[in-house]
């Protein structure tokens, strides 16, 4: 059974190793961090001293996921421009050793459920790379849907431009789907 709970600085160690190429770090987000790979202390800076770059002070909420055997996943929470109605979900990461077994789906139904139910938001919003098709997979299976406007983003890695697909779910989908 997963739960979820605040990140700590000692989650660090066990979520920069499940970077375990480059291209898992890009996808997660790390051309954020800097240069691959990062270390626990460089995660731990742009958390704990840099607020994960928001400029509100309470707007950054980096929980961990974890079950019997230890840490299974990873994500942050944050408003978007300052309301607190929409909820933004980032940087999720998924223990190698847990893909593939419905732990980035339960990982989320537990995000969403806090989101919703704890801190009383009307959407929330995740975005994902468009060659990150197991990603994508993982937040449709979630209850996540491409909104009608698609506000396409793009970064410049690698010398190769990828395409951000901006995904929604609001709280009264979510209530539908629970139903």
């Amino acid at each position: 059974m997963l739960r979820m709970r605040p990140y700590k600085p000692c989650d660090a160690e066990d979520i920069v190793s499940w970077c375990e190429c480059e291209n898992t770090y890009l996808v997660w987000g790390g051309y954020l961090f800097g240069d691959y790979p990062i270390s626990p202390d460089a995660m731990n800076s742009k958390y704990l001293e840099l607020n994960g770059d928001c400029e509100e002070k309470d707007n950054f909420y980096p929980m961990t996921f974890f079950d019997e055997e230890g840490i299974r996943g990873h994500l942050i929470m944050r408003y978007i421009r300052g309301d607190d109605t929409l909820l933004r979900l980032g940087w999720v990461i998924l223990d190698p050793a847990a893909r593939g077994r419905g732990y980035g789906k339960e990982m989320i139904r537990l995000a969403l459920e806090y989101a919703f139910e704890i801190l009383k938001v009307n959407a929330v919003t995740i975005g994902v790379f468009e060659n990150n098709p197991a990603a994508m997979n993982c937040y449709l299976k979630a209850g996540f849907r491409t909104p009608s406007i698609i506000e396409d983003s793009c970064h410049e890695i690698k010398g190769e431009t990828w395409k951000i697909a901006e995904l929604m779910i609001t709280k009264e989908e979510y209530e539908h789907d629970r139903v």
